[in-house]
């Protein structure tokens, strides 16, 4: 009888992401001191074609925690990957929902930055804490290399 020889499995393919995780208080400047470090981290990290599409996604999330929420603190947490950026804003107001675009009036003035975030991210959506009572929220968006966002 003849016994099958055990093959070790394949080593795990190495990845190099890297997560910073950003606070401010929640004030007016809030979007703009968030947008220039999500621009800066994405320079420094090679993502240099996803910048601008970051840096808009990046404000318009954090603009609505600050128009929408009494939130006290917005929290911006960036996963640099190879190929890849996600960034998510969090906010301790699970209520308070983001509306989707197609919702959204075509004579609205306002209401508009997520259907920015849709257009400009490889995807988006919104992830929620604390199981069935809810603590906290975030507003996510990811992009690719080569993908919607690159300039």
């Amino acid at each position: 009888m003849r016994t099958a020889a055990l093959v070790p499995p394949a080593p795990p393919v190495p990845t190099t992401t890297r997560t910073y995780r950003l606070s401010t208080a929640n004030r007016k400047s809030a979007a703009a001191e968030m947008r220039a470090l999500v621009a800066v981290l994405l320079r420094i990290a090679g993502h240099v074609s996803l910048v601008e599409s970051a840096r808009i996604c990046t404000s318009e999330l954090v603009t609505n925690v600050y128009r929408h929420t009494p939130a006290k603190l917005v929290h911006v947490e960036v996963t640099l990957g190879d190929s890849d950026v996600t960034v998510y804003v969090y906010d301790d107001q699970p209520r308070e929902l983001p509306v989707p675009p197609e919702i959204v009036p075509a004579i609205e003035v306002h209401g508009r930055g997520l259907i920015l975030v849709n257009d400009l991210s490889d995807a988006w959506g919104a992830t929620y804490y604390g199981g069935l009572r809810p603590h906290s929220k975030a507003v996510w968006f990811r992009m690719v290399t080569g993908g919607r966002g690159a300039s």
